[in-house]
Parts: C-alpha cells; structure tokens; sequence
C-alpha cells in the first residue's frame, strides 16, 4: 500500500471547528489514512502545527493540550525528520520548479522518503514533481482510495 505524507493544513483544520466543511473533511482523512496504516508526517508539519494552533488572539489548543496532541501523532504515526539531504533537495525543488522553500521542503521529504503523495491544499492539485503527486483533501472530487491505488 502507498503512503501518504500529511502537510500541516490538514493537522491544523482537524483542530479547527470555525471552517466546519474542513474541519470534518480534515478529520476523516486523518482517520482513513491512520486507519490503514498509510499516514507519514515530517517534523516540519508537527513544528508549524504546535505553532500555528497555540499562536493568535484566540489559539486552538492550549500550549499543554498542543503538545500532547504532538506526543500522540509522533507516537502514532511514521515521523520523517529534518535532514540536510532534504534541505539540499528543497533547495533544487525551489530552482528547479519553483516551488516556495516550506513546500519544497516537504516535497523533498517525501520524495527522499519515497512517498508518493501529499496531501495539501498548499499546491495545485494533480500536480506531479519527480514522482511526487499533490492532492488537496478539501476539493470537491478527493477520493483518497483512488489516489492510494494511483499512487
């Protein structure tokens, strides 16, 4: 079975009940890939997801709630740490096709990793870098089953 590496947006959506269609959407596809066994996260995701729902004038989670939320998803799911290989394959993902540097260095991961597909709604959707394809869980057509069997 394919596996799936999960950007950030979809992390902090499953935490988020103001946009209610995400939210319910993001928390599904948590489920389905943590349910086969096919979900991967980068250090990098996990470090934006503490940040970005403990930060603002009305955080999503309390700092202690947000960590134990990380503790929970690095024990329950494949975590691909920061490498300098990464960096230096972000680094010709930026050049080579332009990719902004955070999102290329989560293509970078996944393609030295060896995944095959991302889900995001941070890039064009279908698109496919080096092996690499990005699905955005939040559009009207995703269908995670037929993603993992292209895939």
């Amino acid at each position: 079975m394919a596996c799936v590496l999960v950007d950030t947006n979809v992390l902090v959506y499953a935490h988020d009940p103001a946009g209610q269609s995400k939210h319910h959407q993001a928390i599904a596809t948590l489920e389905a890939v943590r349910r086969i066994g096919a979900g991967r996260l980068s250090v990098q995701c996990l470090s934006e997801f503490f940040w970005t729902v403990t930060r603002g004038r009305r955080p999503l989670l309390s700092g202690r709630d947000a960590a134990a939320q990380v503790g929970r998803l690095t024990a329950g799911w494949i975590t691909f740490d920061l490498t300098a290989p990464i960096v230096m394959e972000a680094v010709r993902g930026v050049q080579q096709y332009r990719l902004a540097f955070w999102d290329a260095r989560l293509w970078a991961t996944a393609r030295l990793n060896q995944v095959p597909l991302i889900l995001s709604e941070d890039f064009i959707d279908g698109r496919r870098v080096e092996g690499v394809r990005f699905a955005n869980p939040f559009a009207p057509h995703f269908d995670l089953d037929r993603l993992l069997v292209q895939a």
